[in-house]
């Protein structure tokens, strides 16, 4: 008998759960995402996530772990990325904590989690990225890199977690936009995305949209 088949799109209530939740990824590279974790949660390792928001890719994440039977782990301090503070074109003012005057998207994240069904499949570490990839010590089958848009925090993030990719196992990258007229949103991932492709650790296996899917095929970073 044949191992079964892992698959490949979510199931209608997740797609739906996804469209439903709050963020900024389009259903297409949504998709993407989750063919990709679906395919790496093969490796039976973590697949994990930089830069949770509220929640909307951990849903897919958290899914493809649950159909591999591995764990999804998603970071962030949820205090809003740059653009997201106010003032700026992302700032919601929902997500702003009345007490303290600071967004706060964790209680949001939770009601995410919650109202896909998925609280059990995931692992919230709450805190800064390169904080947290100092003390994490386990290879991961996956790492998602959606976190913040200035070279400071891009390179943070793929320093901190790109030496966690295990052989064979996935780092995507979202919101790649080589266009300069994107520098805000889009030109530090893109950066990011192309040391990736330079180091020889990493070869390129899909596009879709703004998401770029790489794997591990050498050392280093």
């Amino acid at each position: 008998m044949s191992a079964p088949t892992a698959p490949t799109a979510p199931q209608p209530e997740i797609l739906a759960a996804f469209e439903a939740a709050k963020g900024f990824m389009p259903v297409d590279e949504g998709l993407a995402l989750y063919a990709a974790a679906a395919g790496a949660g093969a490796l039976g390792l973590p697949l994990l996530e930089v830069g949770t928001y509220c929640g909307r890719s951990t849903i897919l994440l958290a899914d493809a772990a649950r159909a591999a039977g591995v764990m999804a782990v998603t970071v962030d301090h949820h205090r809003g990325s740059e653009e997201q503070q106010p003032g700026w074109d992302y700032h919601d003012p929902a997500v702003v904590d009345p007490e303290v005057g600071r967004m706060d998207t964790l209680p949001t994240f939770r009601r995410t989690l919650y109202a896909a069904g998925l609280e059990d499949q995931v692992i919230a570490l709450v805190g800064r990225s390169p904080q947290a990839a100092k003390v994490w010590q386990a290879p991961v089958g996956l790492v998602f890199i959606d976190g913040g848009h200035t070279d400071e925090h891009a390179t943070a993030d793929y320093e901190g977690w790109a030496p966690h990719v295990a052989p064979g196992g996935l780092l995507v990258i979202h919101d790649v936009f080589p266009d300069p007229v994107d520098e805000w949103t889009g030109q530090a991932p893109y950066r990011v995305y192309r040391r990736a492709l330079e180091s020889g650790a990493f070869t390129e296996t899909s596009a879709h949209g703004s998401l770029r899917v790489l794997r591990r095929t050498g050392t280093g970073i």
